[in-house]
């Protein structure tokens, strides 16, 4: 599977990332160590979307929390760079896919990332996956 994070990521152009207890949906909680991820600079940070593609050298689930019943799962990735973003995707590009039905790989990205717009890892797709490298 590959994977997306939407995030706070304060140096777009580091070689390696460090992200602690990431929140997962639509399958992140997978994430292992050897998938590919495609880092997004969360602009609810300042970011400005797509930035970097990279493979995870390092993942751990975090434990839940005892005594709280519904507890979103997290876990806790390394990641190499291997490419930056050659062009800009964001927000402001992916909103005008808002047609959950219609099979887009744009509107896939704005469902996952921007429906509920809080920090997140995400299993996509491959045809979102191929949708993406178009950015590199």
């Amino acid at each position: 599977m590959i994977f997306a994070i939407k995030t706070d990521i304060a140096e777009p152009r580091a070689k390696t990332f460090t992200f602690t207890a990431q929140k997962t949906m639509y399958g992140g909680k997978t994430i292992a160590a050897g998938d590919t991820i495609y880092l997004f600079a969360s602009e609810n940070e300042g970011g400005a979307g797509l930035v970097a593609r990279g493979v995870v050298t390092a993942a751990q689930a975090v434990a839940k929390k005892s005594g709280v019943i519904r507890q979103t799962p997290r876990v806790s990735i390394e990641v190499k760079r291997t490419a930056l973003a050659k062009r800009p995707l964001g927000r402001a590009d992916l909103k005008p896919f808002a047609d959950w039905d219609d099979g887009k790989p744009q509107t896939e990205l704005n469902f996952k990332f921007y429906r509920q717009a809080t920090d997140k890892i995400v299993g996509i797709s491959d045809k979102a996956a191929k949708f993406l490298a178009r950015c590199f």
